[in-house]
């Protein structure tokens, strides 16, 4: 019987209009400055994203400390709304993930809400730590 039941839910509020937090979701550039927990980064020659159904994201986050360590995402998008919504799917460890990105306006910035699973529930718990750390740099990336 698996283990992965567990969904991870996470919202954040960016002071930034919905516009530009979806651009910083599809933009090569961007996304090499931002994606990856603080310790891990994304080298833009990496990256490539087709945001539309059918399309994906295709990168490789790397350890700053050891960039032996590399953890390849490679993900399908059934379905992109712009600046509204991305759904997509992908293989981890031998498991089939889903996601879902929701844009919306809050409070004069924008409120992401990511739905990611299944996972274990320690596996949620990093998810979600992963994402706050990226968002961190998110967060500056935006305000710059």
């Amino acid at each position: 019987m698996s283990t992965d039941t567990e969904t991870m839910v996470l919202t954040r509020v960016f002071a930034a209009p919905r516009e530009l937090v979806y651009r910083a979701f599809t933009d090569p550039e961007q996304i090499a400055q931002w994606f990856g927990p603080v310790g891990w980064s994304v080298p833009r020659d990496t990256i490539s994203v087709a945001p539309h159904a059918g399309g994906g994201y295709k990168m490789t986050m790397v350890s700053d400390e050891d960039p032996s360590m590399a953890s390849p995402i490679d993900s399908t998008f059934s379905e992109v709304v712009e600046n509204e919504l991305m759904i997509g799917s992908e293989v981890f460890e031998g498991r089939a993930l889903t996601m879902k990105v929701e844009f919306a306006d809050a409070d004069g910035g924008t409120r992401i809400t990511i739905t990611q699973g299944p996972f274990s529930r320690e596996m949620a718990e990093m998810t979600r730590e992963g994402w706050e750390s990226s968002f961190t740099k998110l967060d500056a990336l935006l305000k710059a």
